[in-house]
């Protein structure tokens, strides 16, 4: 096998809740993720020597500080391998979005590498590769909906949720994206956000197994939100739109900014996004995708 291509999903967050402040420095969580069908592409191949990396986006460095260079690094290493690699990289989910894009992509670069170089690796290497290179990595070794919790390392997969069967999301992305770091770091302004409800997933969960999308939407909630939306206004207005157009779920997914929103079928959806392109204009990035 000389090329691997493959595809990678986004997600969003259902549900991010916010436990505590851990004393390591991470924050202890409990999210419910489910995965969206946007998805960049990725092709991988074998090379003499070092890593090559390629992007189509040129906003994305494609240096070792590319979480795909780190991830073709650290598998390498891990298996032991000293030819190299060459990695092309299809962007289609917007940076700084919320949405996992680049976990998603060092996740399916660990994947496809284990492919190529016919699995020297086993699933839980490469799951302890993953989420040494980020907490959302993991997730996306799977692609089941999932329940994860720690830092967001610990996943859980489950069984798709029976209320989003032929459901559709919109996604917005305002142009402007919200720094990881300083979602969280602003959280200590936010108690209530910052040392959240436990079991609200489970609550969240059950209502998925359910058949009522907006009352599962009603128990949607991200703690990042908190400082969020009074720093960029735009966001709760977008949300506002939403709701009163009638959408039955709508969220800011992980440390934004994007905003979510999800209707029963494609075609809701889609009316959906011309009337917020009708309100706001055509600035914005908006997809629509099934989940």
């Amino acid at each position: 096998m000389s090329t691997v291509v493959r595809q990678s999903p986004c997600k969003v967050n259902l549900l991010l809740n916010i436990l505590r402040k851990r004393e390591d420095g991470f924050h202890e969580l409990e999210t419910v993720m489910q995965p969206v069908q946007l998805c960049d592409l990725l092709t991988v191949g074998k090379a003499s020597a070092g890593i090559t990396l390629s992007c189509s986006n040129t906003a994305l460095p494609v240096d070792g500080t590319n979480l795909v260079h780190k991830a073709a690094t650290a598998f390498l290493k891990a298996a032991g391998i000293t030819d190299g690699v060459t990695i092309h990289l299809d962007k289609n989910i917007p940076l700084a979005a919320g949405l996992g894009g680049g976990s998603g992509n060092a996740a399916h670069t660990l994947g496809a590498l284990n492919e190529l170089f016919d699995l020297p690796l086993s699933s839980a290497k490469l799951n302890e590769l993953a989420a040494a290179l980020g907490s959302d990595v993991p997730f996306f070794l799977q692609s089941r909906p999932a329940l994860a919790y720690g830092r967001g390392e610990i996943v859980e997969p489950l069984a798709p949720f029976p209320v989003l069967r032929g459901t559709h999301i919109l996604l917005i992305h305002p142009g402007f994206g919200i720094s990881t770091a300083w979602a969280y770091q602003s959280l200590a302004q936010f108690p209530a956000a910052l040392n959240g409800k436990v079991g609200r997933a489970q609550h969240l969960i059950g209502l998925l197994r359910g058949t009522d999308l907006a009352a599962a939407g009603r128990a949607f909630y991200n703690s990042l939100e908190a400082p969020a939306l009074p720093k960029h206004p735009l966001l709760a207005l977008y949300q506002e739109f939403l709701r009163a157009s009638g959408a039955p779920a709508v969220l800011m997914s992980g440390s934004g900014s994007t905003t979510f929103a999800i209707a029963p079928n494609r075609e809701a959806a889609e009316r959906l996004r011309e009337r917020f392109q009708s309100k706001f204009g055509p600035s914005a990035w908006m997809a629509v995708a099934a989940l």
